[in-house]
Protein backbone atom coordinates (compact mmCIF):
# COMPACT_ATOMS: atom_id res chain seq x y z
CA UNK A 1 0.00 0.00 0.00
CA UNK A 2 0.90 3.65 -0.13
CA UNK A 3 0.66 4.27 3.60
CA UNK A 4 -2.01 6.95 3.35
CA UNK A 5 -0.07 9.24 1.00
CA UNK A 6 -2.42 11.27 -1.26
CA UNK A 7 -2.32 10.36 -4.94
CA UNK A 8 -0.72 13.60 -6.09
CA UNK A 9 2.19 13.04 -3.71
CA UNK A 10 3.08 9.85 -5.53
CA UNK A 11 2.04 10.87 -9.04
CA UNK A 12 5.46 11.81 -10.33
CA UNK A 13 7.36 9.07 -8.47
CA UNK A 14 4.81 6.49 -9.64
CA UNK A 15 4.57 7.75 -13.20
CA UNK A 16 8.22 8.34 -13.31
CA UNK A 17 8.56 4.66 -13.05
CA UNK A 18 7.98 3.70 -9.47
CA UNK A 19 11.45 4.56 -8.21
CA UNK A 20 10.34 6.33 -5.02
CA UNK A 21 7.21 6.98 -2.97
CA UNK A 22 7.66 10.61 -1.97
CA UNK A 23 7.68 13.88 -3.87
CA UNK A 24 9.52 17.09 -3.24
CA UNK A 25 7.37 19.61 -1.39
CA UNK A 26 5.85 22.03 -3.83
CA UNK A 27 5.77 25.72 -3.00
CA UNK A 28 4.16 28.75 -4.54
CA UNK A 29 1.38 31.28 -4.28
CA UNK A 30 -2.16 30.17 -4.92
CA UNK A 31 -5.70 31.39 -5.19
CA UNK A 32 -8.58 29.65 -3.43
CA UNK A 33 -11.51 30.61 -5.63
CA UNK A 34 -12.88 27.31 -6.83
CA UNK A 35 -12.50 26.44 -10.48
CA UNK A 36 -12.47 30.02 -11.71
CA UNK A 37 -9.89 32.80 -11.93
CA UNK A 38 -6.94 30.51 -11.82
CA UNK A 39 -3.95 32.31 -13.24
CA UNK A 40 -1.72 30.95 -10.52
CA UNK A 41 1.98 31.63 -10.26
CA UNK A 42 4.16 28.92 -8.84
CA UNK A 43 7.83 28.32 -8.28
CA UNK A 44 8.32 24.61 -8.65
CA UNK A 45 11.22 24.99 -11.05
CA UNK A 46 11.83 23.04 -14.24
CA UNK A 47 10.67 19.43 -13.90
CA UNK A 48 11.83 18.41 -17.37
CA UNK A 49 15.26 17.51 -16.04
CA UNK A 50 13.64 15.24 -13.44
CA UNK A 51 11.83 13.32 -16.16
CA UNK A 52 14.97 13.15 -18.31
CA UNK A 53 17.03 11.80 -15.43
CA UNK A 54 14.51 9.17 -14.43
CA UNK A 55 13.78 7.94 -17.94
CA UNK A 56 17.49 7.20 -18.18
CA UNK A 57 17.84 5.69 -14.72
CA UNK A 58 17.60 2.10 -13.53
CA UNK A 59 19.24 0.93 -16.73
CA UNK A 60 16.59 2.49 -18.96
CA UNK A 61 18.36 3.92 -22.00
CA UNK A 62 17.45 7.30 -23.37
CA UNK A 63 16.77 6.22 -26.95
CA UNK A 64 13.23 6.48 -28.24
CA UNK A 65 12.89 2.73 -28.62
CA UNK A 66 13.71 1.90 -24.98
CA UNK A 67 12.03 4.66 -23.01
CA UNK A 68 9.13 3.05 -21.13
CA UNK A 69 5.63 3.71 -22.40
CA UNK A 70 2.95 4.88 -19.95
CA UNK A 71 -0.77 4.09 -20.04
CA UNK A 72 -2.97 5.72 -17.39
CA UNK A 73 -6.48 4.26 -17.16
CA UNK A 74 -8.80 6.33 -14.97
CA UNK A 75 -12.23 5.10 -13.93
CA UNK A 76 -14.92 7.57 -12.88
CA UNK A 77 -16.53 7.15 -9.44
CA UNK A 78 -15.28 3.58 -9.01
CA UNK A 79 -15.37 2.54 -5.36
CA UNK A 80 -12.88 0.63 -3.26
CA UNK A 81 -15.29 -2.30 -3.05
CA UNK A 82 -16.63 -2.37 -6.61
CA UNK A 83 -14.31 -4.94 -8.20
CA UNK A 84 -14.97 -8.65 -7.84
CA UNK A 85 -11.27 -8.84 -6.90
CA UNK A 86 -12.10 -6.86 -3.76
CA UNK A 87 -14.96 -9.17 -2.85
CA UNK A 88 -18.08 -7.60 -4.34
CA UNK A 89 -20.64 -10.43 -4.59
CA UNK A 90 -22.31 -9.43 -7.88
CA UNK A 91 -19.60 -7.56 -9.82
CA UNK A 92 -18.00 -9.22 -12.83
CA UNK A 93 -14.55 -7.82 -13.55
CA UNK A 94 -12.44 -10.73 -14.85
CA UNK A 95 -9.91 -8.60 -16.74
CA UNK A 96 -9.34 -6.22 -13.85
CA UNK A 97 -9.11 -9.18 -11.49
CA UNK A 98 -6.43 -10.71 -13.69
CA UNK A 99 -4.60 -7.40 -13.90
CA UNK A 100 -4.67 -7.02 -10.12
CA UNK A 101 -3.39 -10.56 -9.62
CA UNK A 102 -0.42 -9.99 -11.93
CA UNK A 103 0.42 -6.45 -10.80
CA UNK A 104 1.16 -4.40 -7.71
CA UNK A 105 -2.19 -3.75 -6.04
CA UNK A 106 -2.02 -0.63 -3.88
CA UNK A 107 -4.35 -1.31 -0.97
CA UNK A 108 -3.96 2.10 0.66
CA UNK A 109 -4.07 4.53 -2.25
CA UNK A 110 -5.58 7.95 -1.65
CA UNK A 111 -6.57 10.59 -4.19
CA UNK A 112 -6.29 14.27 -3.33
CA UNK A 113 -9.99 15.11 -3.64
CA UNK A 114 -13.31 13.25 -3.38
CA UNK A 115 -14.67 14.94 -6.52
CA UNK A 116 -13.74 15.00 -10.17
CA UNK A 117 -12.05 18.18 -11.41
CA UNK A 118 -9.80 18.83 -8.38
CA UNK A 119 -8.69 15.19 -8.30
CA UNK A 120 -7.84 15.21 -12.01
CA UNK A 121 -5.97 18.51 -11.76
CA UNK A 122 -3.83 17.04 -9.00
CA UNK A 123 -3.37 13.79 -10.87
CA UNK A 124 -1.99 15.44 -14.00
CA UNK A 125 0.10 18.17 -12.36
CA UNK A 126 1.41 16.46 -9.23
CA UNK A 127 0.30 19.52 -7.24
CA UNK A 128 -2.40 19.89 -4.64
CA UNK A 129 -5.49 21.24 -6.38
CA UNK A 130 -5.56 24.27 -4.10
CA UNK A 131 -2.35 25.45 -5.78
CA UNK A 132 -3.86 25.48 -9.26
CA UNK A 133 -7.17 26.95 -8.11
CA UNK A 134 -9.16 23.95 -9.37
CA UNK A 135 -10.91 23.82 -6.03
CA UNK A 136 -13.32 23.14 -4.38
CA UNK A 137 -15.91 22.40 -7.06
CA UNK A 138 -16.03 20.94 -10.56
CA UNK A 139 -16.22 22.59 -13.96
CA UNK A 140 -19.64 22.75 -15.60
CA UNK A 141 -20.48 23.39 -19.27
CA UNK A 142 -21.12 27.09 -18.62
CA UNK A 143 -17.69 27.69 -17.05
CA UNK A 144 -15.33 29.63 -19.31
CA UNK A 145 -12.16 28.81 -17.39
CA UNK A 146 -10.16 25.68 -16.67
CA UNK A 147 -6.86 24.23 -15.54
CA UNK A 148 -4.44 27.16 -15.97
CA UNK A 149 -2.25 26.87 -19.02
CA UNK A 150 0.78 27.79 -16.92
CA UNK A 151 0.38 24.55 -14.98
CA UNK A 152 2.84 21.83 -16.00
CA UNK A 153 1.29 18.43 -16.65
CA UNK A 154 2.93 15.04 -16.94
CA UNK A 155 2.02 15.15 -20.65
CA UNK A 156 3.94 18.40 -21.11
CA UNK A 157 7.03 16.91 -19.50
CA UNK A 158 6.90 13.64 -21.40
CA UNK A 159 6.26 15.39 -24.71
CA UNK A 160 9.43 17.41 -24.09
CA UNK A 161 11.30 14.12 -23.66
CA UNK A 162 10.21 12.82 -27.06
CA UNK A 163 7.01 11.01 -26.11
CA UNK A 164 3.88 10.94 -28.26
CA UNK A 165 0.96 11.94 -26.05
CA UNK A 166 -2.74 11.12 -26.32
CA UNK A 167 -5.74 11.93 -24.14
CA UNK A 168 -8.92 10.06 -24.93
CA UNK A 169 -12.01 10.24 -22.74
CA UNK A 170 -13.62 12.54 -20.19
CA UNK A 171 -11.46 15.64 -19.61
CA UNK A 172 -13.36 17.76 -17.04
CA UNK A 173 -10.63 20.35 -16.60
CA UNK A 174 -12.30 23.09 -18.59
CA UNK A 175 -12.91 24.07 -22.21
CA UNK A 176 -12.61 27.87 -22.29
CA UNK A 177 -14.28 30.57 -24.36
CA UNK A 178 -11.72 29.92 -27.09
CA UNK A 179 -11.18 26.25 -26.21
CA UNK A 180 -7.88 27.17 -24.60
CA UNK A 181 -8.14 24.68 -21.72
CA UNK A 182 -8.59 21.47 -23.69
CA UNK A 183 -5.96 18.68 -23.49
CA UNK A 184 -4.19 19.89 -26.62
CA UNK A 185 -3.19 22.99 -24.63
CA UNK A 186 -1.83 20.86 -21.80
CA UNK A 187 0.79 18.71 -23.50
CA UNK A 188 -1.41 16.22 -25.33
CA UNK A 189 -0.79 16.07 -29.06
CA UNK A 190 -4.13 14.38 -29.71
CA UNK A 191 -7.48 14.37 -27.94
CA UNK A 192 -10.76 12.54 -28.45
CA UNK A 193 -13.49 12.76 -25.85
CA UNK A 194 -16.19 14.72 -24.08
CA UNK A 195 -15.09 17.73 -22.03
CA UNK A 196 -17.11 17.09 -18.87
CA UNK A 197 -19.36 14.53 -17.20
CA UNK A 198 -22.14 13.18 -19.36
CA UNK A 199 -24.68 13.97 -16.60
CA UNK A 200 -24.02 17.69 -17.16
CA UNK A 201 -25.45 17.79 -20.65
CA UNK A 202 -28.82 19.55 -20.97
CA UNK A 203 -31.90 17.40 -20.53
CA UNK A 204 -35.06 19.21 -21.52
CA UNK A 205 -37.79 16.76 -20.70
CA UNK A 206 -37.53 15.38 -17.19
CA UNK A 207 -35.99 15.62 -13.75
CA UNK A 208 -33.20 13.18 -12.81
CA UNK A 209 -35.22 11.50 -10.04
CA UNK A 210 -37.78 10.34 -12.59
CA UNK A 211 -36.04 7.07 -13.46
CA UNK A 212 -37.86 5.87 -16.61
CA UNK A 213 -38.03 9.34 -18.12
CA UNK A 214 -34.43 10.01 -17.21
CA UNK A 215 -33.36 6.80 -18.96
CA UNK A 216 -35.14 7.89 -22.12
CA UNK A 217 -33.77 11.41 -21.82
CA UNK A 218 -30.20 10.25 -21.53
CA UNK A 219 -30.58 7.92 -24.45
CA UNK A 220 -32.18 10.34 -26.87
CA UNK A 221 -32.11 13.90 -25.60
CA UNK A 222 -28.58 14.75 -24.51
CA UNK A 223 -26.32 17.21 -26.26
CA UNK A 224 -22.86 16.21 -25.09
CA UNK A 225 -20.21 17.28 -27.59
CA UNK A 226 -17.51 14.89 -28.74
CA UNK A 227 -14.24 16.71 -29.41
CA UNK A 228 -11.46 15.67 -31.75
CA UNK A 229 -8.60 17.89 -30.65
CA UNK A 230 -10.41 21.26 -30.43
CA UNK A 231 -13.17 20.54 -32.96
CA UNK A 232 -16.64 19.21 -32.13
CA UNK A 233 -17.14 16.20 -34.40
CA UNK A 234 -20.41 14.87 -32.97
CA UNK A 235 -23.24 16.41 -30.96
CA UNK A 236 -25.13 14.86 -29.35
CA UNK A 237 -22.68 12.06 -28.81
CA UNK A 238 -23.82 8.45 -28.97
CA UNK A 239 -23.01 7.26 -25.45
CA UNK A 240 -23.68 3.61 -26.21
CA UNK A 241 -20.76 3.44 -28.65
CA UNK A 242 -18.52 5.92 -26.84
CA UNK A 243 -16.36 3.50 -24.84
CA UNK A 244 -15.67 1.31 -27.86
CA UNK A 245 -14.60 4.37 -29.84
CA UNK A 246 -12.34 5.49 -27.00
CA UNK A 247 -10.66 2.11 -26.94
CA UNK A 248 -10.33 1.82 -30.73
CA UNK A 249 -8.70 5.24 -30.91
CA UNK A 250 -6.29 4.46 -28.08
CA UNK A 251 -5.32 1.08 -29.55
CA UNK A 252 -4.70 2.54 -32.99
CA UNK A 253 -2.42 5.12 -31.38
CA UNK A 254 -0.57 2.47 -29.34
CA UNK A 255 -0.06 0.14 -32.31
CA UNK A 256 1.13 2.97 -34.57
CA UNK A 257 3.60 4.39 -32.06
CA UNK A 258 4.91 0.95 -31.16
CA UNK A 259 5.57 0.18 -34.84
CA UNK A 260 7.38 3.50 -35.14
CA UNK A 261 9.45 2.67 -32.02
CA UNK A 262 8.10 5.89 -30.55
CA UNK A 263 7.56 6.04 -26.75
CA UNK A 264 3.99 6.97 -25.89
CA UNK A 265 1.86 8.28 -23.05
CA UNK A 266 -1.83 7.42 -23.22
CA UNK A 267 -4.24 8.98 -20.72
CA UNK A 268 -7.66 7.31 -20.90
CA UNK A 269 -10.20 8.72 -18.42
CA UNK A 270 -13.34 6.62 -18.91
CA UNK A 271 -16.89 7.85 -18.37
CA UNK A 272 -17.67 4.57 -16.63
CA UNK A 273 -19.02 4.14 -13.98
CA UNK A 274 -20.39 7.66 -13.44
CA UNK A 275 -24.17 7.97 -13.33
CA UNK A 276 -26.33 7.71 -15.32
CA UNK A 277 -24.66 4.48 -16.35
CA UNK A 278 -24.70 3.34 -19.95
CA UNK A 279 -23.22 0.49 -21.97
CA UNK A 280 -23.11 -0.81 -25.51
CA UNK A 281 -25.77 -3.25 -26.67
CA UNK A 282 -23.29 -6.11 -26.17
CA UNK A 283 -23.08 -5.35 -22.45
CA UNK A 284 -26.64 -4.19 -21.73
CA UNK A 285 -28.58 -6.47 -19.41
CA UNK A 286 -25.68 -8.90 -19.10
CA UNK A 287 -24.58 -8.31 -15.52
CA UNK A 288 -26.42 -9.22 -12.33
CA UNK A 289 -25.88 -5.73 -10.92
CA UNK A 290 -28.24 -3.78 -13.14
CA UNK A 291 -27.19 -0.76 -15.18
CA UNK A 292 -24.21 -0.12 -12.93
CA UNK A 293 -22.97 -3.66 -13.43
CA UNK A 294 -23.33 -3.39 -17.20
CA UNK A 295 -21.27 -0.20 -17.17
CA UNK A 296 -18.65 -1.83 -14.96
CA UNK A 297 -18.54 -4.87 -17.23
CA UNK A 298 -17.85 -2.67 -20.25
CA UNK A 299 -15.11 -0.85 -18.34
CA UNK A 300 -13.55 -4.21 -17.55
CA UNK A 301 -13.83 -5.27 -21.19
CA UNK A 302 -12.06 -2.08 -22.27
CA UNK A 303 -9.17 -2.68 -19.89
CA UNK A 304 -8.93 -6.25 -21.16
CA UNK A 305 -8.67 -5.09 -24.78
CA UNK A 306 -5.94 -2.62 -23.96
CA UNK A 307 -3.90 -5.16 -22.03
CA UNK A 308 -4.32 -7.75 -24.79
CA UNK A 309 -3.11 -5.30 -27.43
CA UNK A 310 -0.07 -4.33 -25.38
CA UNK A 311 0.80 -8.01 -25.04
CA UNK A 312 0.11 -8.90 -28.67
CA UNK A 313 2.31 -6.07 -29.93
CA UNK A 314 5.09 -6.97 -27.52
CA UNK A 315 4.93 -3.55 -25.88
CA UNK A 316 3.70 -4.76 -22.49
CA UNK A 317 7.04 -5.49 -20.83
CA UNK A 318 8.23 -1.95 -21.43
CA UNK A 319 4.91 -0.29 -20.59
CA UNK A 320 3.81 1.04 -17.22
CA UNK A 321 0.04 0.62 -16.91
CA UNK A 322 -1.67 2.36 -14.02
CA UNK A 323 -5.37 1.81 -13.34
CA UNK A 324 -7.15 3.86 -10.69
CA UNK A 325 -10.25 6.00 -10.03
CA UNK A 326 -10.68 9.75 -9.69
CA UNK A 327 -12.59 9.42 -6.41
CA UNK A 328 -14.84 7.11 -4.46
CA UNK A 329 -18.33 5.90 -5.41
CA UNK A 330 -21.53 7.89 -5.49
CA UNK A 331 -23.43 6.77 -2.40
CA UNK A 332 -26.64 8.69 -3.09
CA UNK A 333 -27.63 6.77 -6.22
CA UNK A 334 -28.56 3.56 -4.40
CA UNK A 335 -28.55 0.73 -6.96
CA UNK A 336 -26.98 3.12 -9.48
CA UNK A 337 -24.13 3.99 -7.15
CA UNK A 338 -20.92 2.19 -6.37
CA UNK A 339 -19.55 0.41 -3.34
CA UNK A 340 -16.85 1.58 -0.94
CA UNK A 341 -16.58 -1.85 0.65
CA UNK A 342 -15.69 -1.58 4.34
CA UNK A 343 -14.92 2.14 4.08
CA UNK A 344 -17.15 4.92 5.36
CA UNK A 345 -19.12 7.15 2.97
CA UNK A 346 -18.08 7.89 -0.59
CA UNK A 347 -17.80 10.55 -3.28
CA UNK A 348 -18.00 14.13 -2.07
CA UNK A 349 -16.78 13.31 1.43
CA UNK A 350 -13.31 13.17 2.90
CA UNK A 351 -14.06 9.99 4.76
CA UNK A 352 -12.03 7.08 3.44
CA UNK A 353 -14.75 5.95 1.06
CA UNK A 354 -14.44 9.22 -0.83
CA UNK A 355 -10.68 9.30 -1.30
CA UNK A 356 -9.34 5.74 -0.95
CA UNK A 357 -9.71 4.05 -4.31
CA UNK A 358 -8.60 0.97 -6.27
CA UNK A 359 -5.12 1.33 -7.72
CA UNK A 360 -3.23 -1.22 -9.81
CA UNK A 361 0.27 -0.72 -11.22
CA UNK A 362 1.54 -3.10 -13.91
CA UNK A 363 5.05 -3.06 -15.38
CA UNK A 364 6.46 -6.56 -15.89
CA UNK A 365 10.01 -5.37 -16.52
CA UNK A 366 10.25 -3.47 -13.23
CA UNK A 367 7.43 -4.19 -10.78
CA UNK A 368 6.81 -7.53 -9.09
CA UNK A 369 3.18 -8.56 -8.49
CA UNK A 370 1.89 -8.36 -4.96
Amino acid sequence: GMGGIPAMKVLYPLFVFFLTTSAEELTGSHVIQGPKAINVKHSDGDRSNDIANITQSEGVASSKSTKPNIVLLLADDLGYGDLSWSGHPTSRTPHLDRLAATSRYLTHFYVSSPICSPSRASLLTGRYQIRSGVYPGVFSPNNVLGLPTNETTIATLLKAQGYSTLAVGKWHLGVGANREYLPTQHGFQEYLGIPYSHDMCPCRTCFPNDGPCYDLCWKWDVSCPLFSNSTIVEQPVDLTSLTERYVDHALNFIETKHQQKQPFFVYLPFNHVHHPQFASSVHQGVSSRGRFGDSLLELDWAVGRIMATLKNTGAHRNTLVWFTSDNGPSMTRHERGGCAGPLRCGKGTTWEGGIRVPSIVHWPAKIKPG
